[in-house]
């Protein structure tokens, strides 16, 4: 085992803790520690602002994000997704009585296979949860027209998509709802957190209710809600995050560039392209191990990990495998080669703003040697 501390997958881009002071003492002074706050406020309107978007809804987490993005458009029976994504993203459709039903992932994109969404229609569809794997856009336009043909809703799972562009328009833009993290882990994070892009006043207002127990005023219940509300702490986090946001994406994209630079031409590593006509956030940066390699990716996973680096198999297992879904039909591997070929050969490469690049080109020669 080295010696050397470990260097993880990610890390918490995390500013001078004395700016955070000041916020802080703003939050004691008014005693206004959530419900609506004023930093909650601001921060729904700043980020409406650097992510060209016209209504945003904060929440306390992207799962509940989830969950009542289903809730706000009243969603049932079954919903389209892919299996190759976190868990909370099937998990959501479960909480909200929903059938996921899998359909596989394009093996260049590693988003949902849109050729395979329409032959996974049946009467009880009513939507489709595609999610832009590792900020990569989905085929928003592809996606957009079998929904509209078909009179189905799209939710995107836009987790990983923090401030990414296509086309020279917010990605979050399209569907008609994007759910964003703010977790820890993420480009841009609240500790925990994350907001529903929503596209009109109504809906926001719909969400809002929702995610405060379903309160239109004091005495006044609109709907069966949840507890989803952002607290004070985690917006003001938020605000002073925003402050340092182009710098911590560029030293994400130099990071980025780095590992390009330096495995274009691995012999036993497939390194995913970058999508065209977009405007990346280096969220995550992932390769594949080849099969033709004399050791497995788990056998480069544990050899990475005993040099301290501690790399991710993300996402693996992946969801369609998880006890709890593997018996619906479309979970059957048979249906799903290409994503549990990625599965079974990810590794995601530690990137965060603060990799050093003496740490980053440990982690390039344990993987060139």
């Amino acid at each position: 085992m080295s010696s050397k501390p470990p260097i993880t997958v990610t890390q918490p881009f995390l500013p001078p803790l004395d700016e955070f002071i000041p916020y802080l003492e703003r939050i004691w002074q008014s005693k206004w520690l959530t419900n609506n706050g004023p930093f909650h406020q601001q921060l729904e309107n700043e980020l409406c602002e650097r992510l060209g978007v016209e209504h945003l809804a904060l929440v306390s987490n992207a799962t509940l994000g989830l969950v009542t993005a289903m809730q706000t458009l009243r969603i049932s029976g079954e919903v389209i997704t892919t299996p190759y994504s976190f868990v909370a993203t099937t998990h959501s459709l479960v909480w909200n009585n929903l059938k996921p039903v899998f359909v596989d992932i394009d093996a260049r994109t590693l988003n949902i296979d849109v050729d395979l969404i329409e032959a996974a229609i049946t009467p009880n569809t009513t939507a489709i949860m595609p999610v832009h794997c590792y900020a990569h856009p989905c085929e928003v336009e592809r996606i957009q027209r079998i929904a509209d043909t078909y009179g189905l809703k799209v939710i995107y799972d836009a987790a990983h998509a923090f401030g990414v562009t296509h086309k020279g328009q917010s990605l979050l833009r399209h569907g008609d709802l994007s759910i964003l993290s703010f977790h820890a882990t993420k480009v841009f994070n609240t500790f925990e957190g994350g907001a529903i892009v929503c596209p009109d006043l109504k809906t926001k207002q719909r969400i809002d209710y929702l995610k405060n127990f379903g309160f239109a005023d004091e005495v006044t219940v609109m709907a069966p809600g949840i507890n989803a509300k952002m607290n004070e702490v985690q917006a003001a986090f938020g605000l002073l995050q925003l402050k340092h946001i182009d710098g911590a994406l560029a030293m994400r994209k130099a990071v980025d560039q780095r590992y390009r630079d330096a495995l274009a031409n691995h012999p036993w590593l497939e390194v995913p392209a970058l999508a065209d006509d977009t405007e990346h956030n280096y969220s995550y940066f992932p390769v594949l191990v080849n099969r033709t390699h004399a050791h497995t990716r788990d056998a480069v996973y544990q050899q990475l990990r005993s040099a301290g680096v501690h790399a991710r198999r993300y996402f693996f297992p992946l969801i369609s495998n998880m006890p709890m879904y593997r018996g619906l039909p479309s979970a059957n591997p048979e249906r799903l080669p290409v994503a549990n070929d990625v599965a079974d050969r990810v590794l995601c490469l530690p990137i965060y703003p603060d990799l050093s690049t003496d740490d980053q080109q440990r982690i390039i020669d344990l993987l060139c040697r």
